[in-house]
């Protein structure tokens, strides 16, 4: 193992690791970079399941001897440092033993990514990147096969988005939509019938959708504040809700995918049996 010990914080191989709670720094550097960073050897250990290659470990030494089973035949740095020089170099405290920056794999194309789904999702304009790490574990956890993300939708591989996910972002098949709304065609071409969730007069409830529900299903959740737009819902095939009681209107779209999902996969449970 090729362990560096960290002297100096401007040293070139540390800079994937600076000022990580800069999430405007992040959103560009990372994508720009070709990287995303894996924090916790959980989440290390699924990327590398993933086939994803390190550029690089950080860490504190006490962490080495859980970390190390993990690295076999990794020939790149492993650096090392006291608790306080990692928190300067990161911005925050690592209690979560090791981070690792990772090369960014190439996104799939659309019909790569949902080749062989039944179910999918789909995340317009989704900007806070807890609720797309919360959405992706609720896609693994609750079995649906794929997540497609709008232009303008945060980073999956954000490090927060990771963290929240447990990882399930480097398992889920997933891939950016090159342009939004004009991307609900070529889904509708490949036999997907899009399902909308949002609040509207139209709209049908979720346990009278999912009793008949099609074959293919691309679930389709909006942004936290304004919800789906205009155009989305255009070119939805149907609208659906989710009813509330006591005056409460919806839920967070975190926990609204995770009620639709687990809608879905019952239902799908039950026709396969």
């Amino acid at each position: 193992m090729h362990l560096v010990p960290i002297t100096d914080l401007t040293a070139d191989g540390l800079a994937d690791y600076a000022k990580l709670t800069d999430v405007s720094l992040r959103r560009v550097s990372e994508p720009a970079g070709g990287l995303y960073i894996a924090e916790s050897a959980k989440v290390i250990a699924r990327a590398l399941a993933a086939g994803h290659r390190p550029r690089s470990v950080l860490l504190q030494e006490k962490w080495l001897p859980e970390i190390e089973p993990l690295l076999a035949g990794f020939d790149g740095p492993i650096y090392v440092g006291d608790v306080g020089l990692l928190e300067q170099l990161t911005g925050f405290q690592m209690h979560r033993g090791a981070i690792a920056s990772m090369q960014r794999p190439p996104l799939a194309t659309v019909a790569q990514t949902v080749a062989g789904a039944s179910r999918i999702v789909i995340l317009e304009d989704i900007v806070d990147h807890t609720n797309v790490g919360a959405i992706f574990r609720s896609v693994a956890g609750l079995g649906a096969d794929a997540v497609l993300i709008t232009p303008r939708c945060a980073d999956p591989l954000y490090r927060r988005s990771v963290r929240v996910s447990m990882g399930t972002v480097l398992q889920v098949p997933w891939t950016r939509i090159p342009s939004w709304p004009e991307g609900a065609a070529e889904l509708k071409e490949l036999g997907f019938h899009i399902a909308a969730l949002a609040l509207d007069d139209t709209a049908v409830e979720l346990d009278d959708f999912v009793v008949g529900a099609p074959e293919r299903v691309a679930l389709l959740l909006g942004t936290e504040g304004d919800g789906l737009s205009r155009d989305a819902l255009r070119e939805a095939d149907t609208i659906v809700t989710i009813p509330m009681l006591h005056g409460v209107d919806s839920l967070n779209v975190a926990s609204a995918s995770a009620v639709a999902l687990y809608a879905l996969s019952t239902q799908r449970r039950r026709t396969t049996r």
